[in-house]
């Protein structure tokens, strides 16, 4: 998969020579709903023998409009946002810079400096999605302003439950812990990638040592629990269990650090300075203060047995 990226203040450089059936959003956490919508963008490129494409926007529109605090954490970090197109068969992945340039364009404007300077034979997005200055450019909108230049496609509402599949929901089940409810949604395990880093050597002197991680700034991380999870490290997955907490049993609530700790099954090595990948099974219980480190242990023990069965059911 080719990657362009594009920044509207510079030019976008006219590409003479490919055509394209394009997908169009943000596209945090490629759901359901996202896929439905590449998934129809690929097969009307078959249909007019063009290529397929997608067009998405980095960083996200809040990072520009709201401030740090109004920041969205990311579900999909861009490099897992890239593995995942193309799986999905995309040949080329546009990433347009969301600067105040993009943002102040006019839905004609957008569709001239952008889309037609693409060559875009079709553009396809969900029923929801806007563009231009305030988001005032609609789907139906773009389909007047192709000047029949190119075609358009709206997805209709994709939904579970009788409930529209959307990054919204999503994080908010991430708020709950509710991993598995988010998979369903997702279409795979929720994902978080980070480094390994040094801990306080606590797992270990309790006899279940963890590898530490520190996922990237930027993105959102379920709520404080214990989990089933699958680790990758290096090519290879495991089974673990994870506690995602400020571990109360230790430090004050108000003084201490999140961190992200898993308890990795049958690994023997260092993984200090590693690249990891969580993908989050299930939610085994909420994050808890214990009256002694011998009832800690003992629970640690019972989260491990627990994860295990989880784990096996998933095989």
């Amino acid at each position: 998969m080719e990657v362009i990226n594009l920044h509207v203040d510079h030019g976008i450089v006219k590409i003479v020579d490919k055509e394209f059936s394009v997908a169009i959003g943000f596209f945090d956490g490629l759901h359901k709903g996202h896929q439905t919508v590449i998934q129809r963008a690929i097969d009307t490129s078959k249909q007019l023998d063009v290529l397929p494409a997608v067009i998405t926007f980095n960083p996200h529109p809040s990072h520009l409009f709201s401030g740090e605090k109004g920041k969205i954490g990311y579900i999909t970090p861009l490099e897992e946002k890239k593995r995942i197109l193309n799986e999905m068969g995309i040949d080329t992945l546009f990433i347009i810079t969301f600067d105040r340039h993009l943002a102040d364009l006019t839905p004609e404007e957008f569709v001239i400096q952008v889309l037609k300077k693409l060559n875009v034979r079709h553009v396809t997005a969900g029923f929801d999605f806007t563009f231009g200055a305030k988001g005032k450019g609609t789907m139906d909108q773009m389909s007047s302003l192709a000047n029949g230049e190119f075609g358009t496609t709206q997805v209709e509402k994709v939904a579970e439950n009788d409930e529209k599949i959307s990054s919204t929901r999503i994080r908010k089940l991430l708020s709950e812990g509710k991993v598995a409810k988010t998979a369903a949604l997702l279409g795979r395990p929720f994902r978080s990638i980070g480094k390994v880093v040094d801990g306080d050597k606590r797992g270990r002197q309790l006899g279940f040592p963890t590898a530490n991680i520190i996922p990237g700034a930027e993105l959102i991380v379920p709520q404080n629990g214990v989990y089933a999870v699958r680790f990758t490290v290096d090519g290879t997955t495991y089974d673990g269990v994870c506690n995602i907490g400020v571990k109360p049993t230790f430090d004050h609530p108000d003084e201490a650090r999140k961190t992200i700790e898993v308890n990795v099954f049958n690994f023997d090595g260092d993984l200090y300075g590693k690249q990891a990948i969580i993908d989050w099974i299930d939610h085994i219980r909420p994050e808890q203060k214990f009256d002694s480190i011998d009832k800690l242990i003992n629970q640690i023990a019972q989260d491990k047995e627990t994860a295990k069965k989880i784990l096996s059911k998933k095989d």
